[in-house]
Protein backbone atom coordinates (compact mmCIF):
# COMPACT_ATOMS: atom_id res chain seq x y z
CA UNK A 1 0.00 0.00 0.00
CA UNK A 2 2.83 2.36 0.86
CA UNK A 3 4.63 1.67 -2.40
CA UNK A 4 1.41 2.22 -4.33
CA UNK A 5 0.88 5.61 -2.69
CA UNK A 6 4.50 6.54 -3.38
CA UNK A 7 4.09 5.53 -7.01
CA UNK A 8 0.88 7.55 -7.31
CA UNK A 9 2.54 10.60 -5.73
CA UNK A 10 5.49 10.19 -8.09
CA UNK A 11 3.22 9.83 -11.09
CA UNK A 12 1.08 12.81 -10.16
CA UNK A 13 3.33 15.52 -8.68
CA UNK A 14 1.60 18.18 -6.61
CA UNK A 15 3.34 21.04 -8.42
CA UNK A 16 4.62 21.08 -11.95
CA UNK A 17 8.22 22.12 -12.38
CA UNK A 18 8.21 25.66 -13.82
CA UNK A 19 10.05 26.48 -16.99
CA UNK A 20 13.18 28.62 -16.92
CA UNK A 21 11.23 31.68 -18.08
CA UNK A 22 8.47 31.15 -15.48
CA UNK A 23 11.08 30.70 -12.75
CA UNK A 24 12.79 33.96 -13.74
CA UNK A 25 9.45 35.79 -13.76
CA UNK A 26 8.52 34.46 -10.30
CA UNK A 27 11.88 35.44 -8.86
CA UNK A 28 11.64 38.88 -10.48
CA UNK A 29 8.14 39.40 -9.05
CA UNK A 30 9.31 38.37 -5.56
CA UNK A 31 12.32 40.68 -5.81
CA UNK A 32 10.08 43.55 -6.88
CA UNK A 33 7.76 42.97 -3.91
CA UNK A 34 10.70 42.97 -1.47
CA UNK A 35 12.12 46.09 -3.12
CA UNK A 36 8.72 47.84 -2.94
CA UNK A 37 8.36 47.08 0.77
CA UNK A 38 11.88 48.30 1.51
CA UNK A 39 11.44 51.47 -0.58
CA UNK A 40 8.22 52.50 1.15
CA UNK A 41 9.99 52.45 4.51
CA UNK A 42 7.69 49.89 6.14
CA UNK A 43 9.44 48.09 8.95
CA UNK A 44 8.52 46.15 12.05
CA UNK A 45 10.63 48.56 14.11
CA UNK A 46 8.55 51.57 13.07
CA UNK A 47 5.36 49.58 13.58
CA UNK A 48 6.47 48.58 17.07
CA UNK A 49 7.23 52.20 17.94
CA UNK A 50 3.84 53.29 16.62
CA UNK A 51 1.75 50.78 18.59
CA UNK A 52 1.87 52.82 21.83
CA UNK A 53 0.74 55.93 19.91
CA UNK A 54 -2.16 53.99 18.41
CA UNK A 55 -3.03 52.71 21.84
CA UNK A 56 -3.06 56.26 23.19
CA UNK A 57 -5.43 57.38 20.42
CA UNK A 58 -7.78 54.45 21.06
CA UNK A 59 -7.73 55.21 24.78
CA UNK A 60 -8.78 58.81 24.08
CA UNK A 61 -11.56 57.60 21.76
CA UNK A 62 -13.46 55.75 24.47
CA UNK A 63 -15.98 56.30 25.71
CA UNK A 64 -17.45 57.93 22.57
CA UNK A 65 -18.87 61.41 22.94
CA UNK A 66 -22.63 61.41 22.22
CA UNK A 67 -23.25 65.11 22.77
CA UNK A 68 -23.34 65.84 19.00
CA UNK A 69 -25.08 62.61 18.02
CA UNK A 70 -28.06 64.41 16.44
CA UNK A 71 -25.80 66.47 14.15
CA UNK A 72 -23.71 63.41 13.32
CA UNK A 73 -26.81 61.41 12.36
CA UNK A 74 -28.04 64.31 10.20
CA UNK A 75 -24.68 64.34 8.38
CA UNK A 76 -24.86 60.58 8.04
CA UNK A 77 -28.26 60.89 6.37
CA UNK A 78 -26.81 63.40 3.91
CA UNK A 79 -23.97 60.97 3.21
CA UNK A 80 -26.39 58.13 2.47
CA UNK A 81 -28.56 60.37 0.30
CA UNK A 82 -25.46 61.42 -1.61
CA UNK A 83 -24.53 57.77 -2.14
CA UNK A 84 -27.99 56.72 -3.29
CA UNK A 85 -28.48 59.73 -5.57
CA UNK A 86 -25.11 59.39 -7.25
CA UNK A 87 -25.48 55.64 -7.57
CA UNK A 88 -28.94 55.84 -9.18
CA UNK A 89 -27.81 58.45 -11.69
CA UNK A 90 -24.71 56.41 -12.48
CA UNK A 91 -26.71 53.21 -13.02
CA UNK A 92 -29.16 54.97 -15.34
CA UNK A 93 -26.37 56.46 -17.45
CA UNK A 94 -24.25 53.31 -17.45
CA UNK A 95 -26.97 51.22 -19.12
CA UNK A 96 -26.94 52.89 -22.56
CA UNK A 97 -23.17 53.25 -22.38
CA UNK A 98 -22.86 49.52 -21.66
CA UNK A 99 -25.00 48.74 -24.71
CA UNK A 100 -22.61 50.75 -26.87
CA UNK A 101 -19.62 48.98 -25.29
CA UNK A 102 -20.91 45.39 -25.50
CA UNK A 103 -19.36 43.20 -28.17
CA UNK A 104 -21.97 41.92 -30.62
CA UNK A 105 -24.53 44.49 -29.48
CA UNK A 106 -22.77 47.79 -30.17
CA UNK A 107 -23.59 49.35 -33.57
CA UNK A 108 -19.98 49.15 -34.80
CA UNK A 109 -16.44 48.66 -33.61
CA UNK A 110 -15.60 52.38 -33.48
CA UNK A 111 -18.50 53.12 -31.15
CA UNK A 112 -17.63 50.07 -29.04
CA UNK A 113 -13.99 51.11 -28.62
CA UNK A 114 -14.97 54.69 -27.78
CA UNK A 115 -17.54 53.54 -25.21
CA UNK A 116 -15.09 51.11 -23.63
CA UNK A 117 -12.46 53.84 -23.46
CA UNK A 118 -14.87 56.20 -21.70
CA UNK A 119 -15.86 53.52 -19.20
CA UNK A 120 -12.19 52.72 -18.57
CA UNK A 121 -11.47 56.41 -17.97
CA UNK A 122 -14.28 56.71 -15.43
CA UNK A 123 -13.11 53.52 -13.69
CA UNK A 124 -9.38 54.35 -13.73
CA UNK A 125 -9.52 57.82 -12.18
CA UNK A 126 -10.07 57.47 -8.40
CA UNK A 127 -13.31 58.78 -6.93
CA UNK A 128 -11.36 61.23 -4.74
CA UNK A 129 -9.93 62.84 -7.87
CA UNK A 130 -13.41 63.12 -9.37
CA UNK A 131 -14.62 64.67 -6.11
CA UNK A 132 -11.85 67.28 -6.23
CA UNK A 133 -12.71 68.00 -9.85
CA UNK A 134 -16.40 68.52 -9.12
CA UNK A 135 -15.68 70.53 -5.96
CA UNK A 136 -13.79 72.96 -8.21
CA UNK A 137 -16.56 72.85 -10.82
CA UNK A 138 -19.71 73.16 -8.68
CA UNK A 139 -18.33 74.17 -5.29
CA UNK A 140 -18.23 72.55 -1.87
CA UNK A 141 -21.11 70.38 -0.73
CA UNK A 142 -22.99 67.16 -1.44
CA UNK A 143 -23.62 68.06 -5.11
CA UNK A 144 -19.95 67.46 -5.88
CA UNK A 145 -20.13 64.14 -4.06
CA UNK A 146 -23.20 63.04 -6.01
CA UNK A 147 -21.46 63.80 -9.32
CA UNK A 148 -18.28 62.02 -8.24
CA UNK A 149 -20.20 58.90 -7.19
CA UNK A 150 -22.20 59.05 -10.43
CA UNK A 151 -19.05 58.99 -12.57
CA UNK A 152 -17.45 56.28 -10.46
CA UNK A 153 -20.61 54.16 -10.71
CA UNK A 154 -20.68 54.53 -14.50
CA UNK A 155 -17.13 53.18 -14.67
CA UNK A 156 -17.92 50.25 -12.39
CA UNK A 157 -21.40 49.29 -13.55
CA UNK A 158 -20.80 50.06 -17.23
CA UNK A 159 -18.12 47.40 -17.46
CA UNK A 160 -20.12 44.68 -15.71
CA UNK A 161 -23.35 45.56 -17.53
CA UNK A 162 -21.52 45.21 -20.85
CA UNK A 163 -19.99 41.88 -19.85
CA UNK A 164 -23.36 40.59 -18.65
CA UNK A 165 -24.95 41.42 -22.01
CA UNK A 166 -22.08 39.82 -23.92
CA UNK A 167 -22.53 36.57 -21.97
CA UNK A 168 -26.24 36.19 -22.81
CA UNK A 169 -27.38 33.45 -25.17
CA UNK A 170 -27.04 34.53 -28.80
CA UNK A 171 -29.85 32.24 -29.96
CA UNK A 172 -32.80 34.51 -29.05
CA UNK A 173 -30.97 37.52 -30.51
CA UNK A 174 -30.37 35.77 -33.81
CA UNK A 175 -33.96 34.50 -33.93
CA UNK A 176 -35.41 37.99 -33.39
CA UNK A 177 -33.03 39.48 -35.94
CA UNK A 178 -34.06 36.83 -38.46
CA UNK A 179 -37.72 37.84 -38.25
CA UNK A 180 -36.85 41.52 -38.75
CA UNK A 181 -36.82 42.83 -35.17
CA UNK A 182 -35.04 46.13 -34.67
CA UNK A 183 -31.74 46.34 -32.77
CA UNK A 184 -33.40 48.08 -29.83
CA UNK A 185 -36.24 45.57 -29.79
CA UNK A 186 -33.78 42.69 -29.81
CA UNK A 187 -31.83 44.19 -26.94
CA UNK A 188 -34.88 44.88 -24.79
CA UNK A 189 -36.58 41.54 -25.56
CA UNK A 190 -33.69 39.07 -25.62
CA UNK A 191 -30.60 40.60 -24.01
CA UNK A 192 -31.88 42.64 -21.06
CA UNK A 193 -34.18 39.93 -19.57
CA UNK A 194 -31.38 37.36 -19.65
CA UNK A 195 -28.87 39.75 -18.12
CA UNK A 196 -31.27 41.17 -15.51
CA UNK A 197 -30.03 39.02 -12.57
CA UNK A 198 -26.48 40.27 -13.17
CA UNK A 199 -27.81 43.84 -13.50
CA UNK A 200 -29.52 43.59 -10.11
CA UNK A 201 -26.49 42.08 -8.39
CA UNK A 202 -24.17 44.72 -9.84
CA UNK A 203 -26.56 47.52 -8.88
CA UNK A 204 -26.73 46.36 -5.27
CA UNK A 205 -22.95 46.11 -5.10
CA UNK A 206 -22.77 49.65 -6.49
CA UNK A 207 -24.97 50.94 -3.67
CA UNK A 208 -22.69 49.29 -1.09
CA UNK A 209 -19.60 50.66 -2.81
CA UNK A 210 -21.08 54.15 -3.08
CA UNK A 211 -22.00 54.16 0.63
CA UNK A 212 -18.40 53.50 1.62
CA UNK A 213 -17.02 55.96 -0.94
CA UNK A 214 -19.35 58.77 0.09
CA UNK A 215 -17.79 58.83 3.56
CA UNK A 216 -14.30 59.37 2.14
CA UNK A 217 -15.44 62.00 -0.35
CA UNK A 218 -16.43 64.28 2.49
CA UNK A 219 -12.77 64.56 3.47
CA UNK A 220 -12.10 66.63 0.33
CA UNK A 221 -15.12 68.90 0.74
CA UNK A 222 -17.76 66.88 -1.07
CA UNK A 223 -20.18 67.02 1.85
CA UNK A 224 -21.56 64.48 4.25
CA UNK A 225 -20.17 62.99 7.41
CA UNK A 226 -16.63 62.93 6.07
CA UNK A 227 -16.33 66.63 6.90
CA UNK A 228 -17.41 65.95 10.49
CA UNK A 229 -14.79 63.22 10.77
CA UNK A 230 -12.04 65.45 9.38
CA UNK A 231 -12.93 68.30 11.74
CA UNK A 232 -12.95 65.92 14.73
CA UNK A 233 -9.46 64.65 13.94
CA UNK A 234 -8.15 68.14 13.15
CA UNK A 235 -9.33 69.30 16.60
CA UNK A 236 -7.98 66.13 18.27
CA UNK A 237 -11.54 65.41 19.40
CA UNK A 238 -11.06 61.65 19.33
CA UNK A 239 -14.16 60.86 21.38
CA UNK A 240 -16.38 62.52 18.77
CA UNK A 241 -14.36 60.82 16.01
CA UNK A 242 -15.11 57.47 17.65
CA UNK A 243 -18.84 58.23 17.58
CA UNK A 244 -18.64 59.13 13.90
CA UNK A 245 -16.71 55.96 13.06
CA UNK A 246 -19.22 53.82 14.93
CA UNK A 247 -22.26 55.30 13.15
CA UNK A 248 -20.47 54.92 9.79
CA UNK A 249 -19.78 51.29 10.65
CA UNK A 250 -23.42 50.72 11.51
CA UNK A 251 -24.57 52.29 8.23
CA UNK A 252 -22.19 50.18 6.13
CA UNK A 253 -23.23 46.98 7.91
CA UNK A 254 -26.94 47.75 7.46
CA UNK A 255 -26.51 48.52 3.75
CA UNK A 256 -24.48 45.34 3.18
CA UNK A 257 -26.98 43.16 5.03
CA UNK A 258 -29.94 44.64 3.18
CA UNK A 259 -28.09 44.19 -0.12
CA UNK A 260 -27.28 40.56 0.66
CA UNK A 261 -30.90 39.86 1.60
CA UNK A 262 -32.22 41.44 -1.57
CA UNK A 263 -29.77 39.48 -3.72
CA UNK A 264 -30.88 36.20 -2.15
CA UNK A 265 -34.55 36.99 -2.65
CA UNK A 266 -34.44 38.54 -6.13
CA UNK A 267 -31.74 36.61 -7.94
Amino acid sequence: MTSARFAAATRYPRFEQPSALAFILWVSALAFIVWSLSTTGLSFDRLARGIPAMGGILERMFPPDLDRLDRILASLLVTFQMAVGGCVLGLILSFPLAILAADGISPNSIVRVAARGLIALFRTVPDLVWALFFVIAVGLGPAAGVLAIMVDTIGYAGRFFAEAMEETDKGPREALAAIGASRLGTIMSAVVPNAMPNFIATSLFCVEKATRASVVLGLVGAGGIGIELKVAFDLFDYATAATIILVIFMLVIIVEQVGSTLRRQII
